[in-house]
């Protein structure tokens, strides 16, 4: 007979972290406006120190609007119960204009070549998501990630190590 394995569950450290993101493109936005908890998933590149991506205009928009509006990020990767690795941004959501001043404009271009690099055809007439025509970023301000890896179960009739 042998026990539940218990987890080991341990923090990632800030380059581990990146390399989640860095090697993801799906995770979920958190972002609250009154008494109102919402989370969406959406697709994203990450440069390093931002999180580009693209939404449609609604409630994202209409909460933060084109200003920095703290919001959280999060990216997971599961493999089983416990087996996973999940990474939590908080920071500043910015909607990016192209005609905005020139580090905007810069943002902006910035921020397609990326998604570019991920859907090819971004704000192409044969853009899979045309709906889609806010670009925004996403500082990352804070992170932080967590582990789980499954532990070894014990032999219940195993004789105790001495």
């Amino acid at each position: 007979m042998t026990t539940m394995p218990q987890p080991r569950i341990r923090r990632l450290d800030t380059e581990e972290c990146k390399e989640i993101l860095a090697r993801n493109h799906v995770g979920r936005i958190a972002y609250a406006w009154k008494n109102h908890v919402d989370i969406q998933p959406l697709h994203y590149v990450f440069d390093g120190q931002w999180l580009y991506g693209r939404t449609s205009p609604g409630t994202k928009l209409d909460v933060t609007g084109d200003q920095w509006w703290p919001v959280a990020f999060e990216v997971d990767e599961v493999q089983g119960i416990f087996e996973w690795r999940s990474v939590v941004v908080h920071g500043g959501f910015y909607a990016i204009d192209e005609d905005g001043p020139e580090w905007e404009e810069t943002a902006f271009n910035r921020g397609v070549d990326l998604l570019r690099a991920l859907i090819p055809e971004t704000f192409t007439p044969g853009d899979p998501v045309p709906f889609r025509t806010v670009l925004f970023r996403i500082a990352v301000q804070e992170i932080s990630g967590r582990e789980a890896t499954p532990g070894e179960a014990a032999a219940a009739d195993a004789p105790s190590p001495t």
